[in-house]
């Protein structure tokens, strides 16, 4: 009996369910990921906690950074995003429906924060916007974080994260 065209099939198999496996489990995590933070809907800023042990939403979040993330749909248009300016170091970070991080500002290239006007890649650019971004994928997560080491800087992180905005040009203009 010849061995070689089942170890060659079984290899065959292995690499299918490799390949498929690195393809979906980026998607499937940013998923749960979306579900969990935009159980409230898409387009609105859900502030976080101060990060403890018992409270992580995400793998290894910091205790020394304030959070704030939206789940962004890019479905009914172009989505606005502005973070707040901060004293020290925060940025906002764009994650795609696969997990890959696609565009980052921080209080460097930003100081007095930061808009943007995120966009399906392709679509046109609306007028008058003046920072673009395109997202690879019509949903996604933002991310703002702000360094807060102790529990006054948190408190006075969150006080101005409801000044932050995620929300579509639709919801901005009713």
């Amino acid at each position: 009996m010849s061995w070689g065209k089942y170890i060659l099939g079984a290899l065959i198999v292995a690499a299918l369910v490799h390949f498929a496996a690195i393809f979906a489990v980026p998607r499937v995590l940013m998923n749960v990921a979306m579900e969990r933070i935009g159980a409230a809907g898409a387009n609105v800023w859900h502030t976080t906690g101060r990060v403890t042990a018992a409270s992580r939403q995400i793998v290894r979040p910091s205790p020394d950074f304030a959070y704030s993330a939206c789940v962004f749909d890019l479905s009914g248009g172009p989505v606005i995003i502005t973070a707040t300016p901060w004293d020290d170091y925060w940025s906002l970070s764009l994650y795609g429906a696969n997990s890959d991080n696609f565009f980052v500002i921080d209080d460097r290239e930003a100081h007095y924060g930061a808009e943007i006007t995120l966009v399906r890649k392709g679509t046109a650019n609306p007028e008058g916007a003046s920072m673009v971004v395109e997202s690879p994928s019509a949903r996604g997560i933002a991310l703002i974080r702000r360094l807060a080491p102790s529990p006054s800087t948190y408190e006075a992180a969150a006080r101005i994260a409801p000044e932050d905005v995620c929300a579509s040009v639709a919801q901005l203009t009713n």
